[in-house]
């Protein structure tokens, strides 16, 4: 008898099986480098390789820029957040099916998305974000996912019941359309940042703080679809040099409030190397 894995089909076909069309909720198929659905909705893939699910709506404020993702991406590829990518593609191989389905809900530039699909040697995944600018990156951070422009915090183009991990790594949460899409043997997989996270960083560079409510808070958005199964902390030191500094202050949520060229001016007198404190809480859920 053929392995159950073997058969499944080839994970853009997967992942075609997974979205449905976010006017109609109707299925969606290839059509002349755009995706469409019966009722002929039509929906474009970028030459960079995402879909534009968002169709021209106006995307939201928050969403990162070209600067901000230029930074972010360098400075992952400093290995900086890497202690933390293992972490999570530790835990999936525990208690993920190894042909999973993968959605990425504000999945950035792939970089999480990736290390858990390496952990899953047959897995698919799917990122959603709306920055244009981390979806160019997303759509080619592995071989095995797709990227698609989109709002998590409207309804998920997604199929009920069709996700067996659900990865959501600073990025807002919608907890009644995480539990719709994911298996009821599913998991949803969390990580925030910890009070303390960069605490040495925020006085000089006046990043905004973590609030020291916003776990509970979150929890308790979470808590009528969702029960916490695991939650763990992981604190690590980081040591920056001065191009991981300016790249740091300008990939987060501080850089939509501060101008470029004020955060550089402030991160100029801060003397390199410098270690700063890296602490996130990772939360394991189940739905309810």
């Amino acid at each position: 008898m053929p392995n159950p894995s073997h058969a499944r089909p080839e994970p853009q076909h997967r992942l075609l099986d997974v979205l449905v069309c976010p006017l109609c909720g109707d299925s969606l198929g290839p059509a002349d480098r755009a995706l469409r659905c019966h009722r002929r909705h039509t929906f474009d893939v970028a030459r960079h390789g995402y879909v534009s699910l968002l169709n021209g709506a106006k995307r939201p404020a928050s969403a990162d820029t070209a600067p901000m993702v230029q930074a972010r991406a360098a400075f992952l590829r400093a290995g900086h957040y890497a202690p933390l990518a293992r972490v999570l593609a530790g835990l999936v191989t525990t208690f993920c099916p190894s042909d999973s389905t993968v959605l990425d809900a504000g999945a950035g530039t792939g970089y999480y998305l990736a290390a858990v699909l390496d952990a899953l040697p047959a897995a698919v995944g799917l990122g959603l974000d709306t920055s244009t600018y981390a979806l160019r990156r997303a759509a080619r951070a592995h071989i095995r996912a797709k990227a698609a422009a989109w709002d998590v915090w409207q309804p998920l183009p997604v199929r009920t019941h069709c996700v067996d991990l659900l990865l959501n790594v600073f990025a807002p949460r919608n907890g009644p359309e995480f539990q719709r899409v994911l298996r009821r043997s599913g998991t949803l997989l969390t990580v925030t940042p910890a009070p303390q996270h960069l605490g040495e960083l925020r006085q000089h560079l006046g990043l905004l703080s973590v609030d020291p409510a916003k776990e509970a808070r979150l929890q308790r958005t979470l808590d009528p679809y969702f029960r916490l199964d695991h939650a763990q902390a992981l604190e690590y030191a980081v040591t920056l040099a001065a191009e991981d500094i300016d790249s740091l202050a300008g990939m987060g949520p501080t850089a939509h409030h501060v101008p470029r060229d004020e955060l550089r001016r402030r991160t100029a007198p801060l003397k390199a190397p410098l270690q700063v404190t890296a602490s996130f809480r990772v939360s394991v859920y189940r739905p309810r």
